[in-house]
């Protein structure tokens, strides 16, 4: 297993805006905005010391749920190399990629190249998918994505390891004698995070992932969630631990002035710190935040305003 956060320590992490527009969750802004958009939210988080940003998948959206989900879904790996270029030391998150979509051998190209690009950066998060469409306009069998993705993520530990020409044989995919280069920088390989909330996927992360992605939980389904992987996970024998995340109620630092939701943790930072440090007595190592704004100045500055007066509070 691969660990790459500080141990005993709560860090966040955040999805970038503009890179996926459902009207599930994008600020009305983002529709207008663009690359120096993301650049700059990116870097700002960068510099206030987020573990990762965040880039999601989707191939093509049908027409059926295109009114909920948008169509403007960024590629991740285009997305987060070019974001690696622009960035020091944020890591790179795929949130999440459906890699059962292509060969496990493309996909590890994509992503040991976006891991060496980056200096190391990756983390790759993975799910099954929900899309039926999109599996069947790949000709890829939607009824079997969840088996299709667990031999996908042992296909992919093999071919993201160390050795460049790695081997694999499972039921679907099988290689050998086929070296890719470049490598990961990271050693023994990247890390695995495995997305999703349903019964398979929690049994998913708890015995194939490095992380667990919870997908929807509320906070108060979060414990329940937890203790079912850690009881997988030792039932499958694995003694190492996994990392585990939240994604948590919108934030926004400081007085609104604005209607920013019901649900939105807003206020003075020592607040919405001692609301989110109930997530690291659960169990969670880190939180994906989502900050309320009206345009790329206010999020930046929010960005900023958390990683200097709320980031350092999470830890006692």
């Amino acid at each position: 297993m691969v660990q790459v956060l500080p141990q005993g320590r709560l860090v966040y992490g955040m999805q970038l805006p503009v890179q996926a527009q459902s009207a599930l969750f994008a600020e009305e802004w983002e529709a207008a905005a663009g690359p120096e958009d993301l650049v700059a939210v990116a870097q700002a988080a960068d510099r206030a010391g987020f573990a990762y940003v965040a880039c999601c998948e989707h191939v093509a959206i049908p027409r059926r749920l295109a009114g909920a989900m948008g169509t403007v879904w960024y590629d991740p790996v285009a997305t987060l190399s070019y974001l690696a270029a622009v960035t020091e030391r944020v890591r790179l998150l795929s949130h999440v990629a459906v890699v059962g979509l292509r060969h496990p051998l493309l996909g590890a190209k994509q992503y040991a190249t976006l891991d060496r690009l980056s200096g190391g950066r990756l983390v790759l998060g993975v799910g099954a998918g929900h899309v039926r469409e999109e599996f069947e306009a790949l000709g890829v069998d939607f009824a079997w994505r969840g088996a299709v993705l667990d031999e996908a993520i042992d296909a992919l530990k093999a071919a993201l390891g160390e050795e460049e020409f790695p081997e694999f044989k499972g039921e679907r995919f099988a290689f050998g004698g086929l070296g890719q280069a470049p490598r990961p920088v990271q050693l023994p390989r990247p890390p695995v995070w495995v997305g999703g909330s349903s019964p398979a996927a929690v049994r998913r992360a708890a015995v194939k992932g490095d992380g667990w992605l919870p997908q929807g939980d509320r906070r108060d389904q979060l414990p329940g969630q937890i203790a079912a992987v850690r009881r997988l996970r030792e039932e499958a024998g694995i003694g190492e631990p996994i990392e585990i995340g939240a994604i948590v109620e919108p934030v926004y630092v400081g007085e609104p002035g604005w209607e920013v939701g019901r649900r939105t943790l807003a206020g003075a930072p020592e607040r919405i710190a001692a609301s989110l440090r109930e997530y690291g007595a659960m169990g969670v190592h880190q939180i994906q935040v989502r900050f309320r704004s009206r345009g790329r100045a206010e999020l930046v500055d929010q960005v900023a305003a958390f990683g200097a007066e709320v980031g350092p509070l999470l830890n006692g």
